[in-house]
């Protein structure tokens, strides 16, 4: 990973490996999906999956009468929004590899304006929440389940996390 880097003061640019791009791509048209086979005529269906009920917290943890009503008015513009994102990552990261006319070898650039950058933010929080949820951590102490799949997936939250963090530092550096 390269990372973000801001061009000026509303333009970004992040680099890949392109094996990376093509992992954050995947993952990012999942939750698309996963949120979209969620909504329904009579709202959203949080009970049937944790990453799902992670995503979409209750409001209002004492009242679950409120927290009920609250989700009623709110959760299908969430999920809407959130599946916005999702698939602006991954058409972001699908644009920039239709672009690419290079080896394989050299990485993938992604531009993202100022529009672009929030979804980027918002999708990868909600990527490392599934993972999280999928792994079985809850604080930033837990270390997930221990088996040769989850490892992986452990990896992969980590490395999500310091893309994160070169994203954060990037929107804190001002041109």
């Amino acid at each position: 990973m390269i990372g973000f880097e801001r061009l000026d003061s509303e333009n970004f640019t992040v680099g890949f490996e392109q094996n990376e791009a093509a992992l954050l791509g995947h993952l990012a048209a999942q939750v698309a999906d996963m949120l979209g086979e969620k909504l329904s005529e009579d709202g959203v269906d949080i009970a049937s999956d944790a990453a799902v009920a992670r995503l979409l917290p209750d409001a209002y943890t004492d009242d679950t009468a409120a927290a009920a009503e609250f989700r009623r008015f709110t959760a299908t513009d969430l999920v809407d929004q959130k599946v916005l994102n999702a698939r602006r990552v991954a058409e972001d990261v699908q644009a920039a590899a239709r672009v690419l006319e290079v080896e394989a070898l050299d990485p993938l650039m992604v531009q993202i304006d100022a529009a672009g950058i929030q979804a980027w933010v918002r999708c990868l929080t909600d990527i490392r929440l599934v993972l999280a949820t999928r792994l079985g951590i809850e604080t930033d102490d837990d270390t997930g389940r221990s088996n040769d799949e989850s490892e992986m997936l452990v990896g992969v939250y980590g490395w999500l996390g310091d893309l994160q963090e070169s994203l954060v530092s990037a929107l804190d550096d001002l041109p």
